[in-house]
C-alpha cells in the first residue's frame, strides 16, 4: 500500500460508502496521541476510549451494508459469493458481531457496487421495478 506525506504523517486516505478515513502507521497514531495527550504509553486507555467508535462504525457499516444489500435483492450467500467471502464472515458483519479488514471492506464494497449497476441497469432496462424486459420477438 502506498502511503503519502501529509503534514509529516505518513498515511493514505480511503473513502467507503461516501465516508472518508486516513489509514496512517500505528507509530503515528501512537504518537498523535502522547501529542494530544490521549491515554498512556503502554496503558491500555487509547484501546479502551477508541472502543464506542469502533462499535459505531461496525454498526454504521452493518446497517448500511445491510440496506444496500437488500436494495438490490441481493441474499447474503449472493453478496458473499460475489465479494469471495464467506457467507458465515458477512452474517457476522452484517450482526455486528465483527469487524472487517480493509481488504474485506473492499471486496464487499466492490461487489455492491457492481450489483448496484446492475440493478440500475435492469431497471431501466425494464422501466419500473420488478417488470421482466420487453423482448421484440414474444414467443
Amino acid at each position: 500500500m502506498a502511503f503519502k506525506r501529509l503534514h509529516g504523517i505518513d498515511c493514505r486516505r480511503v473513502e467507503l460508502d461516501g465516508v472518508r478515513y486516513v489509514i496512517l502507521r500505528e507509530s503515528a497514531f501512537e504518537r498523535l496521541c502522547r501529542k494530544a495527550g490521549v491515554g498512556e504509553e503502554g496503558s491500555s486507555a487509547a484501546e479502551d476510549s477508541a472502543q464506542p467508535g469502533l462499535d459505531l462504525d461496525r454498526a454504521s457499516l452493518a446497517e448500511k451494508l445491510v440496506r444496500r444489500r437488500r436494495a438490490c435483492g441481493l441474499s447474503q450467500a449472493d453478496l458473499a459469493r460475489r465479494a469471495g467471502i464467506r457467507a458465515e464472515t458477512l452474517n457476522r458483519i452484517e450482526r455486528g458481531h465483527t469487524t472487517p479488514d480493509f481488504a474485506t471492506v473492499r471486496k464487499l464494497v466492490i461487489a455492491m457496487n457492481a450489483a448496484e449497476h446492475e440493478y440500475l441497469g435492469q431497471e431501466n432496462d425494464s422501466g419500473s421495478l420488478g417488470e421482466e424486459p420487453k423482448h421484440a420477438n414474444p414467443e
